[in-house]
């Protein structure tokens, strides 16, 4: 029997238990919002640019990081549930809705840490209602809007059945599931077959949007500019690709072990270590990318591109490249995805945690060392590390992403668990 929505065991004393962790999820998560909130009106509105590092030499920051982190989280998880969803591979279904719901609010997150870097977010609309064809950020801002008509969509008709049994209900939030549903009622067989149809068409469509237009389509942001030769590759894409693979599978793996932790039910142990096994395929994938991306850069020994290598290995920003970027994205979760800590769903958790984070150092070292070396002999080099305020803000707006996750995790029925799970071990 599959269960959807929050899971509720009948013993008073684990409800009780869900409940203080429901709270302490909540008051933790509001806290740092407000507080992120605060800084963002009292830095950023208030103070403007000035409560940043960014000048005009390093232009982009911590906040253009975050903005590829999330967009790449967004796409992987996406193409993840198009496996489900476009290719049948029905084994992984569980974590379907979830990854779509995490396709969505990462999107938003995304779109909103580009906002604030943009400063005048209002100008996007010129964008849309004067095309120019040939700024690849007019056409991102075109892909972003289609990408997430099709997210919505697509998670709509995923959750349709339940939606309608909800509706059908006689709980106080019938009401609200019958209005979502604009009042359909179709429960048959041919009605299940239609909608599954529906989902294999929109994932089909959704391929090309999210791997050429949307993060493939931010990859050659950074890849168009001329002036930034280790950026101004065409492997800059693709690498770009891979990443949000790896983020998005290692994102849906987390998610699932997580909830699973906190309700105390067992996992689907096959399913974990299938998605664990992905996860080390998109790794040693995106391994081999940086490495010819580097090896390129080294044999090339232009005097811009050895220096941004320097830079990047023994400059300021080597903790980022060796601990984050290759330490926690790469090298750790490989290894325990490779020794026989594979089979452990806890130490798969664990490997795809480190490369959640690993990957934020990947981000950031994809955005700022590159610019900190001068484009023209005697201009000044670039310095740049996030304010308190940058800081707090991005905290603030990582709670907001989890508040959404959450709302849509009570409001919708996004969590799909089978009590008979075959090979089900609690805890390993």
């Amino acid at each position: 029997m599959v269960k959807t929505g929050s899971y509720l065991l009948p013993q008073t004393p684990e409800k009780h238990r869900l409940q203080r962790l429901e709270r302490i999820w909540w008051v933790s998560l509001a806290i740092v919002f407000v507080v992120g909130m605060v800084s963002l009106v009292k830095g950023y509105f208030l103070e403007g640019m000035v409560s940043t590092n960014l000048t005009n030499v390093v232009p982009w920051g911590e906040w253009v990081a975050f903005y590829i982190y999330f967009i790449g989280m967004s796409a992987g998880s996406f193409l993840l549930s198009t496996l489900i969803y476009g290719f049948g591979m029905h084994q992984y279904e569980r974590i379907g809705r979830s990854a779509l719901l995490s396709a969505i609010v990462s999107m938003i997150t995304a779109i909103t840490f580009i906002f604030l870097d943009i400063g005048r977010p209002d100008h996007v609309f010129n964008s849309i209602f004067y095309w120019n064809v040939t700024s690849t950020m007019a056409w991102e801002i075109h892909f972003y809007i289609l990408y997430i008509l099709l997210l919505v969509t697509e998670l709509y008709f995923s959750m349709r059945p339940d939606l309608v049994k909800l509706s059908q209900s006689d709980k106080a939030s019938a009401r609200w599931y019958r209005w979502i549903t604009f009042g359909y009622v179709d429960l048959s067989a041919l009605a299940e077959k239609r909608d599954r149809t529906v989902l294999q068409v929109l994932g089909m469509l959704g391929i090309p949007l999210a791997v050429f237009g949307v993060h493939g389509g931010t990859g050659s942001i950074f890849a168009v500019l001329k002036a930034r030769p280790f950026q101004n590759t065409g492997v800059f894409p693709i690498i770009f690709i891979l990443s949000a693979l790896v983020s998005g599978t290692a994102l849906s793996i987390a998610i699932y072990v997580i909830k699973n932790r906190v309700f105390q039910r067992p996992d689907d142990v096959p399913m974990v270590r299938s998605l664990g096994s992905l996860l080390i395929l998109f790794l040693f994938v995106e391994l081999g990318l940086e490495w010819y991306e580097i090896l390129i850069g080294w044999y090339s020994l232009k005097t811009d591109e050895m220096a941004t290598l320097h830079l990047l290995m023994t400059g300021p920003y080597w903790w980022t490249f060796w601990g984050f970027q290759l330490g926690l994205a790469m090298f750790i979760p490989l290894a325990l995805l490779s020794l026989p800590t594979r089979k452990s769903v806890r130490w798969i958790l664990v490997a795809s945690i480190a490369t959640i984070l690993g990957v934020v150092g990947v981000r950031f070292n994809m955005v700022v060392p590159m610019q900190i070396i001068p484009v023209m002999p005697g201009l000044p080099e670039g310095q740049y590390f996030p304010t308190l305020s940058e800081w707090i803000t991005s905290f603030g707006l990582i709670a907001m992403c989890l508040i959404l996750y959450t709302l849509g995790e009570k409001l919708l029925p996004i969590d799909q668990y089978n009590d008979d799970i075959d090979g089900g071990v609690k805890h390993v």
